[in-house]
């Protein structure tokens, strides 16, 4: 009965060598898990999601009544992976939610089976799951596709490269014999990270009021403009003390230019405190990143140590890799 707890996937620097391993692209957009015959569909955090794809609800109907299938809402722009796209589906306005809907239509990815035919998947090997799964997608009708998947290690490391063009973050590892470990992490997952050198332009002070609770950081644009891209967060509690006396020296009028600067509140920010100090731009850091959505870093940075010897005019966007490659039909026909 929903909602269903999902398997995740712990993070490693390296996929596990098979024999004994499946080898998957990892998705770009919203984990799900989608019913046939009630026709729901959870989030991972096991939230309603289909009110604001009502596009899927013909694509859920194609489900037997008694299946659960395991995957991904993504929407598909210029034939990559669009997750800028994906999020702004996520609105309260119904009439957004429509217009939206025909505009930047959504798509389901299946990549495991927790049910069907009436008998519950999650005790059964990975890779009879898998053979069920590939019985049922041929099945159903547009709006589903197969995720690719190999045994091949080499096969596996060659996507990891290969997809990333398209959007693909990365490469899940799943072990053949495996069950389906609700709530726990019982995957592999290898991610893409990238280090760069970045400009601190302002920062936001911790919520106990008396340290640093993060670094906003920018890269210099065409314009010699500071363009805001993420944050970096990851401090000891002694280390944002200290920073938060040398950074408040530093304390300006302003610093990001005006084409992206930090947030303000919106629908995203939960009603937290996201306020934040300029700061004159003149520290450079280098930080690593796993993904970019457009000219700004999806997550939180990771940082990796100071550059007091870099020039901060030197901390350009051309820094940035943009991987070339096949696009996400490429991705599909390898299912």
């Amino acid at each position: 009965m929903p909602p269903i707890d999902t398997m995740e996937a712990k993070t490693k620097t390296s996929l596990p060598p098979g024999p004994g391993w499946a080898y998957e692209p990892k998705w770009d957009g919203f984990r799900c898990v989608a019913y046939g015959g009630e026709l729901r569909l959870d989030s991972r955090a096991k939230k309603p999601l289909l009110r604001y794809f009502p596009e899927l609800i013909p694509v859920l109907e194609q489900l037997p009544s008694d299946a659960i299938v395991d995957g991904e809402v993504i929407v598909v722009t210029d034939d990559q992976l669009d997750f800028f796209a994906l999020q702004q589906r996520i609105h309260p306005a119904e009439s957004r939610i429509n217009k939206l809907a025909t505009e930047t239509p959504a798509r389901l990815v299946a990549f495991d089976l927790i049910a069907i035919d009436g008998v519950d998947m999650r005790e059964h090997a990975f890779s009879e799951r898998r053979a069920r799964l590939e019985t049922l997608l041929p099945t159903l009708g547009e709006g589903w596709s197969l995720t690719p998947s190999t045994t091949d290690f080499e096969t596996g490391l060659a996507w990891f490269n290969e997809f990333e063009a398209a959007g693909c973050d990365g490469i899940v590892a799943k072990e053949l014999a495996g069950v389906y470990q609700g709530g726990k992490r019982a995957m592999v997952k290898v991610k893409h990270r990238r280090s760069v050198d970045v400009v601190v332009g302002g920062y936001r002070v911790h919520k106990d009021g008396d340290k640093i609770g993060s670094l906003l950081l920018g890269l210099y644009n065409d314009s010699d403009e500071l363009h805001f891209i993420g944050h970096c967060s990851g401090f000891s509690n002694h280390d944002r003390t200290e920073m938060l006396a040398h950074f408040e020296e530093l304390r300006s009028e302003e610093s990001f230019g005006s084409e992206r600067m930090p947030g303000a509140q919106s629908r995203w920010s939960g009603g937290r405190d996201i306020s934040w100090v300029p700061v004159q731009p003149g520290v450079v850091v280098e930080i690593s990143y796993d993904q970019l959505t457009g000219n700004a870093f999806r997550h939180a940075t990771r940082f990796e140590r100071w550059r007091p010897a870099k020039n901060p005019e030197m901390c350009t966007m051309s820094q940035l890799e943009r991987p070339t490659g096949p696009g996400i039909a490429t991705v599909f026909a390898s299912a």
